[in-house]
């Protein structure tokens, strides 16, 4: 079973098209990165409100995915960016719960 997620977060309005120019970086760069099913970004209907879905082979491909030389530096200016903190919400296969 995958390990994915979709996190929300508020970007400030004054750093919106940093935002936008860096998320699409992120986007890139993990389109090369073994383990990496799917990472897209996404502007919410809420201004202001954005959200990244991210699919990983398992929890170590998300760990690798934060811990890579390329995405540190990325990663920090994305936070810089939002307006608060991130909720994380894990998402599951339709499989029931035990089962692969």
């Amino acid at each position: 079973m995958a390990f994915s997620f979709l996190s929300r977060f508020r970007v400030r309005d004054d750093r919106q098209d940093d935002f936008i120019a860096l998320a699409l970086q992120m986007e890139d760069l993990s389109k090369q990165e073994p383990g990496t099913l799917a990472y897209k970004f996404f502007r919410l209907a809420e201004p202001g409100m954005f959200a990244v879905h991210e699919s990983f082979v398992d929890e170590a491909a998300d760990e690798a995915h934060m811990a890579y030389d390329h995405n540190k530096p990325l990663i920090e200016k994305i936070v810089g960016c939002m307006e608060g903190t991130y909720e994380r919400e894990l998402l599951f296969d339709l499989a029931p719960h035990g089962r692969a």
